[in-house]
């Protein structure tokens, strides 16, 4: 009995295993379909064991089957230069196609004939010649046809063009110095009425002159201003803001023309009683 094979899934077994036990307990029904449950698997397994091997062959298969798309088959073209060209070969441009008529009224010139000779032939009136070019002889446009302006040839030197001369020039280089409408005289009556001491510098006593740099333009306005030596007190300040709001002079001239003058002038700060 030893050496005889048993079967202990057999289900005479199971029931002497499971004999007075919960038989719906999951353990016996397992090894109860346990030979079921292998055959399935092993069955299974096979089946999908050969469809993986053989699914190249399905695909080669398949694949043969179905129309082939069409394959463009790419070549490289290379293009040789084209020939040099010849200009002794290559055609005469065309002509010129003939200019339209236009209207023309004899104009014969003035010749000093005798008396006796003299033909009763009308000169052309003004009229004529405003609608008429005058020529050697009359002849008859088309008004159909296109105007063309005949433009300028030849060779000769083009007019110099006129550059502007913004540059600045130096006080003592200029034919006609700049100045205020007034001169000197009235300068000075400017600066008396709009120049006002600086309540700092009035306290702390300071006086002196500020020298001034600026530009007179050419149109007379006043540009450019600096301060070259200050007093300080507020006095260079002022003297800045007087020359900012001062009138438009008169431009210097060099060679008939407005240019623009640099200048230099000295404002002077003086108390009262000093």
């Amino acid at each position: 009995m030893l050496g005889s094979k048993i079967d202990l899934f057999n289900s005479q077994w199971l029931d002497v295993i499971f004999a007075g036990r919960n038989k719906s307990y999951g353990a016996y029904d397992l090894r109860k379909d346990n030979s079921k449950t292998t055959s399935r698997a092993v069955i299974i397994g096979s089946l999908l064991f050969i469809i993986v091997v053989s699914l190249p062959l399905i695909i080669k298969y398949i694949s043969g089957i179905l129309p082939e798309d069409e394959k463009f088959k790419v070549t490289e073209v290379v293009l040789a230069p084209p020939p040099p060209i010849n200009k002794e070969e290559l055609p005469p441009p065309p002509p010129e196609p003939p200019k339209p008529k236009i209207d023309q009224i004899k104009f014969p010139p003035p010749v000093v004939v005798p008396a006796e000779e003299v033909r009763d032939e009308e000169p052309p009136t003004v009229e004529e010649l405003k609608v008429a070019d005058p020529g050697q002889k009359t002849i008859e446009g088309d008004p159909n046809a296109d105007i063309v302006i005949d433009e300028p040839v030849g060779e000769a030197p083009k007019q110099a063009e006129v550059t502007e001369d913004n540059s600045i020039r130096d006080f003592a280089s200029v034919e006609v110095l700049p100045e205020f409408a007034g001169g000197m005289a009235g300068w000075g009556k400017y600066l008396q009425k709009n120049l006002k001491y600086p309540p700092i510098a009035r306290e702390n006593n300071i006086t002196g002159r500020v020298i001034m740099s600026f530009v007179v333009e050419k149109n007379g306005q006043l540009t450019d201003i600096k301060v070259l030596r200050g007093i300080g007190g507020g006095c260079d300040e002022e003297a800045v803001r007087v020359l900012k709001n001062a009138p438009a002079w008169k431009p210097g001239i060099q060679n008939g023309r407005p240019v623009r003058v640099a200048y230099t002038m000295p404002i002077f700060f003086q108390l009262a009683g000093q």
